[in-house]
């Protein structure tokens, strides 16, 4: 996928929230939200651990995942998060 350039991604917490995302420059955003600069929910939570990310072509793709994923429960969010751990996409 080296030209999918849509990234979902979800971040632990300090606090050991989960915070889901969308970006097209993942490094940057991360960034952002070291800096207290990213969603109003990171600020004062950092710092983070990036968690699962998952890149797509399009960004209709990638919105409707990182929508998809904020429905989720958070037992069910950390299941993707095991899986994607185990399949070695970190």
């Amino acid at each position: 996928m080296d030209d999918a350039i849509h990234i979902v991604y979800i971040l632990r917490c300090k606090d050991g929230t989960l915070y889901t995302g969308y970006t097209n420059n993942l490094e940057h955003r991360l960034h952002m939200h070291e800096n207290g600069k990213g969603a109003k929910y990171t600020r004062g939570r950092g710092p983070f651990q990036l968690m699962y990310k998952e890149a797509f072509f399009t960004k209709e793709e990638a919105m409707r995942w990182e929508y998809a994923i904020k429905q989720l429960s958070r037992t069910k969010k950390l299941q993707l998060i095991s899986t994607f751990a185990e399949e070695g996409c970190s």
